[in-house]
């Protein structure tokens, strides 16, 4: 078994920046004041040359990035995810949207365990946003492993990219070892009884919550849907055929987030969907781990949740 390390999935995007540098000689980096904080400071450090800080203008980096992209650049675009998806959310839209510019954005600090930050920067909206943009991929990992092999795939594809970072340090699910491939869900443990489908920081919880159920003579399948656009229709359909039930597990709004992606994908042959994430509300300060407690965003939440749709 692998050992299980604490990471912040912002570290993995900061490292495999670094790692790709050498790869593509056309990869430069933008921030907007805050690449310590998205660790694009990494980049910076080890090729300044070809790092630019765009300071607290998060519209005008999208439209420099766009700009780079259509010369031939490979630019990675780093700020909040409040930032980069919602005050540039106009540029993301017509200036490397329309023109499908391969430009990858790089969303940091994403949902509730912003923790102590508050509901300004707690942002449960972004993948909401992000895949309303024809063409945009949306992407949020699961890990520090999942981020630095999904870094390295996403420069790769050829298109526009929003990819989710989040500030907690949270277990690693996977290890080195690990290979990512777009818009494939994994199916990270079987069941017959009902489908947990999670995304991001969920995984790992929805993981401690099916040995909970496994204790409980529940059988769930667990699966991780790192690709939130395009989305793999096929598993999905497959889990809900086989077990029946679903539940769905983000770290983010349930409207216009995972829940709805997955209801959307299952649509010509739905069974009973139940989504867990944040309930149309905004956050507020605190600790990381009290807050996804508070919001239900917790191991405990999912068997609670689970247990109650087994019911009906």
């Amino acid at each position: 078994m692998a050992e299980v390390i604490k990471k912040a999935t912002r570290d993995g995007y900061g490292e495999a920046l670094v790692e790709l540098m050498d790869e593509y000689p056309n990869l430069v980096v933008l921030d907007a004041d805050l690449a310590a904080a998205t660790k694009s400071g990494m980049f910076k450090k080890a090729h300044p040359e070809r790092f630019f800080d765009c300071g607290i203008a998060e519209g005008n980096m999208m439209g420099v990035a766009a700009g780079l992209a259509a010369a031939g650049m490979l630019p990675f675009a780093s700020s909040f995810a409040m930032f980069a998806t919602g005050r540039a959310y106009e540029q993301v839209r017509n200036s490397i949207g329309y023109p499908h510019l391969n430009v990858k954005i790089g969303g940091s600090h994403a949902g509730i365990s912003v923790g102590e930050d508050g509901a300004t920067h707690q942002c449960c909206e972004d993948i909401a946003l992000m895949r309303t943009i024809p063409g945009m991929t949306v992407v949020n990992p699961a890990d520090y492993y999942e981020m630095k092999a999904a870094v390295k795939a996403i420069a790769a594809y050829n298109g526009p990219v929003y990819v989710r970072l989040g500030r907690l340090a949270i277990e690693t699910i996977n290890d080195e070892r690990y290979q990512f491939e777009l818009g494939k869900g994994i199916t990270m443990r079987d069941g017959k009884d009902i489908t947990i489908v999670a995304t991001g920081l969920m995984v790992g919880e929805s993981l401690k919550a099916a040995e909970q159920l496994a204790e409980a003579g529940i059988d769930a399948r667990v699966i991780n849907i790192h690709t939130i656009k395009p989305i793999d229709a096929e598993l999905l359909q497959k889990a809900a055929k086989e077990t029946g039930r679903i539940v769905t597990a983000e770290e983010h709004s349930i409207i216009g987030g995972l829940g709805d992606a997955v209801c959307e994908a299952i649509r010509e042959n739905p069974v009973p969907v139940t989504k867990i994430g944040v309930n149309d509300c905004f956050g507020y300060s605190g600790p990381a781990v009290d807050l996804l407690k508070d919001f239900g965003l917790c191991a405990d939440h999912v068997v609670e949740v689970v247990k109650e749709v087994l019911k009906k």
